[in-house]
């Protein structure tokens, strides 16, 4: 099922972008990390990019959750550098993609 989400592409000198669908009612860290673990060819439960060192995941979800009120919060996208990558964070999808 991940594999039916998950888009490769050349990127940048013929390095490859990864694009992640996640699911509603999957949190943006998790879709992060299984991202990244794609990018850099390691498995989701043993790859040793560790989300953390980046950024705050708790904070990742929570700039998406919807507010205390219920309400859905304004579209926004979340960007970050990790080791020789940039990975770009939106309600709907991870993209990873190396540094050009």
């Amino acid at each position: 099922m991940t594999e039916r989400r998950i888009r490769e592409s050349s990127g940048c000198e013929f390095k490859r972008c990864i694009q992640y669908d996640r699911d509603t009612d999957e949190p943006p860290s998790i879709a992060t990390a299984t991202a990244l673990a794609r990018y850099f060819d390691n498995d989701i439960g043993s790859t040793s990019t560790r989300l953390y060192d980046y950024i705050d995941p708790d904070a990742l979800d929570s700039l998406f959750a919807d507010t205390h009120r219920g309400t859905s919060r304004a579209e926004g996208t979340v960007e970050f550098s990790v080791e020789d990558a940039t990975v770009t964070v939106t309600p709907e999808r991870v993209e990873v993609s190396p540094d050009c």
